[in-house]
């Protein structure tokens, strides 16, 4: 999925990658991830999720919600997916790493009660997201996954 962010500065308002601002197209499992959040109980408040902050303006994928108990505080999540169906999985997680940090520290300016997730495939995450590397990348960065299994379009895992 491209992100788009607008630009304001002393020149004029310009937009990256394509003229005027425009809704993201929907990455591949969107829908997906959508229903099993659903499935689990989650309320889908915002499809996409505009995070806006200052001179920035970006799209993570959904915003949701779920009522635990009625005498405790609701929880509220971002789930910014992707597919790594790209020519590189490296690539690619190097791209939703980046994403991911961006949305995180903005939303934690802008809308604190929110919890950012990557939302990633089961099989994405059983073959790629268990190499070595790449679960001490995701220690360091402090990433919290939704695994989806995207056939049956139900949650896997939550890894907090």
């Amino acid at each position: 999925m491209m992100c788009w962010v607008t630009l304001r500065s002393t020149q004029p308002t310009r937009d990256c990658y394509c003229t005027g601002l425009s809704m993201p197209a929907k990455d591949r499992y969107h829908d997906a991830v959508k229903n099993a959040l659903i499935k689990d109980g989650w309320e889908i408040i915002a499809d996409p999720y505009l995070i806006k902050y200052e001179d920035a303006e970006l799209y993570a994928d959904l915003a949701a919600e779920k009522p635990i108990a009625a005498e405790k505080q609701g929880r509220k999540i971002v789930v910014e997916i992707k597919s790594f169906i790209g020519r590189s999985l490296m690539y690619d997680f190097h791209n939703a790493l980046g994403q991911y940090i961006v949305y995180r520290n903005l939303i934690q300016l802008t809308e604190p009660e929110y919890t950012l997730y990557l939302g990633i495939d089961d099989l994405v995450y059983g073959e790629f997201f268990q190499r070595k590397s790449i679960q001490a990348v995701i220690a360091q960065n402090n990433l919290l996954l939704l695994v989806v299994d995207t056939e049956t379009e139900e949650i896997r895992l939550w890894i907090s």
